[in-house]
């Protein structure tokens, strides 16, 4: 919105200029996301504790947890509204791959909001039942992979790079859409299986998220991705503003989230958040490095199925308690360590499969 503004503006004063950086317009675009959460956020905690929108705690949870009971919920409509605000102002909305984006991470974060509303309001922990949740998790990704197959201009946007291989692109051409679906339905609900200890979730989709940024900015520019020998994707640069967006307003709510937290995320900003880093890789290019850096997605997500089939087929459990944060706090750690080592883990993890990029 507001580049069609300044680019106006540029024939008084060609100062107006700068917002055709992507690199200017992705730092705005944090800023602006940012100031958002931070000044709604009060608002928000406040209107949900008066209508006690509070948390449900599970009760085969650590007993840790039952003190979190009541604290408000649904907040990841704070990084919903702050990502949205920023990235309608500061991307170019002629952009298909912003709308993509932006449509997407609203619609998983709809369908979170339904399961976290029956959670609420009908006081039931299950919420949203498993069967229609991912019917509708389903719907929305394989929309978003459709849309992204079809609107490909070239066998670059639908390849496979494989990282530490400068010259190894795989192109699987329908197969594309299958793989895309998993990856935006399994990295929302990755994320949804992550977000249970205060901060845990949020500061990782933040460091996986940025890095995504870049990596879309770099492949969106013919010298970068011509240097560093990764597929070239034209307009895939626009995504940094996104990513922006959501850097801004994941650390606006992490300032109301960190332990001991004031207000939850919810399905609602999880399953959006997740699906919006799947999306992020698949435009990019590099579904692989996402399994990288959000290696501590993938490890909770593993922990779940590995728990189910372990006690399914041999009566036992790998883990004192699935998803794999429980186990450690029900091996003693204290919450603060879990999480903080985590976050320990991801920036590593996010590092790892920046290097990728160059290491090939």
């Amino acid at each position: 919105m507001l580049v069609w503004l300044f680019n106006s503006l540029m024939q008084f004063n060609n100062d107006f200029g700068v917002v055709q950086y992507l690199s200017v317009r992705g730092i705005f675009s944090s800023i602006t996301a940012l100031g958002v959460s931070l000044a709604i956020g009060p608002i928000l905690i406040r209107h949900l504790g008066q209508r006690d929108i509070g948390q449900v705690v599970r009760g085969d949870g650590p007993q840790t947890h039952y003190s979190k009971a009541g604290t408000p919920t649904m907040g990841g409509a704070l990084i919903l509204i702050s990502i949205t605000i920023s990235t309608l102002l500061w991307s170019d909305l002629n952009n298909h791959y912003v709308w993509i984006l932006l449509l997407t991470t609203l619609l998983f974060g709809l369908i979170g909001w339904v399961d976290d509303y029956r959670k609420v309001f009908e006081n039931n922990s299950a919420g949203l039942s498993a069967r229609w949740k991912y019917f509708w998790q389903s719907l929305v990704g394989l929309a978003a992979s459709l849309v992204l197959y079809y609107s490909a201009s070239g066998p670059s946007e639908i390849s496979y790079a494989v990282p530490f291989f400068k010259t190894i692109a795989i192109n699987i051409g329908v197969v594309y859409v299958v793989i895309s679906y998993f990856f935006v339905v399994g990295f929302s609900n990755a994320v949804n299986l992550t977000d249970g200890l205060d901060g845990l979730a949020i500061l990782p989709s933040v460091l996986v998220g940025g890095a995504l940024g870049a990596i879309a900015y770099l492949a969106g520019n013919v010298e970068f991705s011509n240097y560093l020998n990764i597929p070239y994707i034209e307009g895939a640069g626009e995504i940094a503003v996104f990513s922006g967006a959501l850097v801004g307003a994941g650390l606006g709510f992490l300032w109301f989230n960190t332990y001991p937290a004031q207000i939850f995320m919810g399905d609602v900003g999880s399953l959006a958040l997740g699906a919006s880093l799947g999306i992020m890789a698949i435009i990019a290019r590099h579904e692989i490095v996402l399994v990288i850096m959000g290696g501590v997605f993938v490890a909770e997500t593993l922990s779940v199925i590995l728990q189910v089939i372990s006690f399914k087929f041999r009566g036992k459990r790998i883990f004192k308690m699935a998803p794999l944060h429980h186990h450690f706090e029900l091996s003693g750690w204290p919450e603060p360590r879990v999480i903080v080592r985590f976050w320990i883990i991801t920036f590593v993890l996010v590092l790892v499969g920046l290097a990728t990029l160059k290491l090939r």
